[in-house]
């Protein structure tokens, strides 16, 4: 596999994604990993774990930042965190989670998730059992109930974190992406935590990999299986398998087949995913196992939900089903959407500063260390910030460095209220029009055919849009029906994700829908932005896949979250297209006809929180 994309799947953590180029290297201006006046220690240790249901041991490698001035008599608060996918402990240390924190006065540990260089044992896809005891014997290190290793061999404790009761330390986790989901896994099992920022992470695994946009029964949990995200997944398991490569000195044995370095049910639903295009019953279970959204009912500690925008892996959807279960508990949670995700890692200037001497020093950095002030520290004075808060591409401020961090509070909306309830709606009429006015709907119908199992439009190239790869979102003729709307009288800001309802006729689909999922047709649905000259923008390059349960009724679909601004002038499309190159299709062609009548009008709701009027 090429380096570039070895590296890019690095970056699904924290660290890479932030601060990480396609080579692996810190970006221009980017904070040397080694600090000339630290105010702190870096020491590197080895943890042995026990995990699984036969107690199978496997080696962690770790980093321990110590403060200066942390001791026996003045213990400070702690932080745990790991790596995103493909990354290491290291990641800490150059995305400044390391630095900044033990900077801030906490003792930090960082360690390399099982399966991934430095570390033994095999990637189990942050599974409780596995990756969730591995971190809660972490936590146990952090409370000196648990010895490590230090450089020497020889066995340490620590005894200079701040406790709530004896074997309790104070400890809060952050992490991005694998680094995300991990949090849970720990916290539901270990109450010792504090406090969690999971970020740009999974609500259900199986939607991540193979989404299905409608039959939703609860979050993004769907009742039919979905549409196979095949460039991710073959990325994914790439690089799963090169760190294995990597990391074959420290465990040789994660690398024998059948399946190297994955637990061997892994690559199993990997197969099945790619040759059927949808998740079978087997490789549903094993990664709904892996997901908070199976046992966010035992997730207490207070949660700061950060989703990236620009993230076609883990969409802003995953972030608000997690949201709206830990807030239906009681569980004390905050919701952000930042710039970036995991399709575009560069975040906006002062949003999160790597150069900057402190976390104070960037907007989220400030939101992050606030959170676990408050809730790690005890500093009841410490603002948890408000209950959304979301960045606007399309607001101008000052970026210059020295300002940015101060002015993109002009780019961020912060409010005390959560909803994406619609408050506008376009109906769809006659074969290519949309209007706000249902008593003008006119009867008609667009028809589509389709390639079968080739896309026959592109959307991503995924895991490398944003870098080294910028080819516009298209559609082939003859594969896609559209939908638009007279140009806008004035601008109109959308936040969160709209609703499809589309009627529709496809004989073939109806015939063979009854046999199995793999019968059921696919499309892919999405919202393009189009320009006073025609030009067509697809907001973060979001399609919603869909297998539709059943074509003979209405098909309700969830579009895409987005933060996004339709200019005056310009016109709102819908799009419903046969494939995308980027996921798995329709096993064969498939004639469809999108309709729309006075009675039954297809329609678009949006989220607007804006007015919506048209010329």
């Amino acid at each position: 596999m090429a380096r570039s994309r070895t590296a890019t799947l690095a970056a699904l953590g924290l660290a890479a994604a932030a601060g990480l180029t396609l080579t692996g290297v810190a970006p221009s201006g980017a904070q040397a990993a080694t600090d000339p006046t630290p105010g702190y220690s870096l020491r590197h240790l080895t943890v042995t774990v026990k995990v699984g249901p036969d107690d199978h041991p496997c080696l962690v490698d770790a980093d321990l930042y110590k403060p200066d001035r942390a001791s026996a008599t003045s213990k400070r608060p702690a932080i745990l965190t790991t790596n995103g996918f493909g990354g290491s402990k290291d990641d800490s240390n150059e995305s400044a989670i390391g630095r900044g924190f033990v900077k801030q006065g906490y003792v930090v540990l960082a360690y390399t998730g099982l399966g991934f260089p430095g570390s033994g044992c095999k990637i189990t896809l942050d599974d409780p059992a596995y990756d969730g005891r591995a971190g809660r014997q972490m936590v146990s290190v952090l409370a000196g109930t648990k010895s490590y290793l230090d450089e020497d061999k020889k066995p340490q404790r620590i005894r200079y974190v701040a406790q709530e009761k004896k074997g309790d330390p104070r400890v809060g986790m952050i992490g991005g992406s694998y680094g995300g989901q991990i949090q849970y896994a720990v916290a539901m099992q270990d109450k010792r935590v504090d406090a969690l920022i999971p970020i740009i992470t999974w609500n259900d695994l199986s939607y991540s990999l193979a989404p299905n946009n409608t039959s939703l029964s609860r979050g993004v949990t769907y009742t039919t299986p979905g549409v196979g995200k095949r460039e991710w997944v073959d990325l994914f398991f790439s690089v799963g398998i090169t760190a294995g490569a990597q990391g074959a000195s420290v465990d040789p044995a994660r690398d024998f087949p059948p399946c190297p370095n994955f637990a061997d049910a892994a690559c199993a639903a990997a197969v099945r995913l790619n040759t059927l295009g949808y998740p079978d019953a087997s490789t549903l279970a094993l990664a709904r196992h892996a997901s908070v959204s199976t046992y966010v009912k035992k997730v207490t500690a207070p949660t700061l939900v950060v989703q990236g925008q620009k993230d076609t892996l883990f969409n802003l959807q995953e972030a608000v089903a997690t949201f709206r279960s830990l807030r239906a508990q009681g569980t004390p949670t905050r919701m952000v959407w930042q710039s970036w995700g995991h399709s575009s890692s560069t975040p906006a200037p002062g949003e999160l500063d790597f150069d900057a001497k402190s976390l104070r020093d960037s907007y989220l950095g400030n939101r992050f260390l606030n959170w676990m002030n408050h809730y790690v520290k005890g500093s009841t004075s410490a603002p948890v910030g408000p209950l959304f808060s979301y960045f606007r591409d399309y607001v101008p401020y000052d970026t210059r460095p020295g300002y940015a961090a101060r002015a993109i509070r002009a780019a961020y909306v912060e409010t005390s209220r959560f909803s994406q309830s619609p408050t506008a709606t376009l109906f769809f009429s006659g074969d290519d029009g949309l209007t706000p006015d249902a008593s003008k709907v006119a009867p008609g119908s667009a028809s589509y055919g389709g390639l079968g199992a080739v896309g026959s439009s592109y959307s991503e190239t995924s895991g490398l849009e944003g870098s080294t790869v910028d080819n516009p979102p298209s559609d082939a003729p003859g594969t896609f029906a559209s939908f638009t709307s007279p140009p806008l009288a004035a601008p109109a800001d959308l936040v969160g994700s709209s609703r499809l309802r589309l009627h529709l006729s496809a004989p073939l689909a109806a015939q063979t829908q009854a046999t199995d999922a793999g019968g059921r047709l696919v499309l892919f649905a999405k919202v393009y932005d189009v320009a006073p000259d025609g030009t067509q923008k697809l907001q973060n390059r979001l399609v919603s896949p869909v297998r539709v349960t059943d074509v003979t009724a209405p098909v309700d679909v969830t579009l895409p979250g987005v933060v996004q601004r339709f200019d005056a002038g310009h016109r709102i499309r819908v799009v419903v297209a046969a494939g995308d190159l980027a996921y798995a299709g329709n096993l064969a062609p498939q004639p469809v006809t999108v309709t729309t009548s006075p009675t039954q009008p297809s329609s678009l709701r949006m989220p607007l929180t804006t007015p919506l009027h048209l010329q």
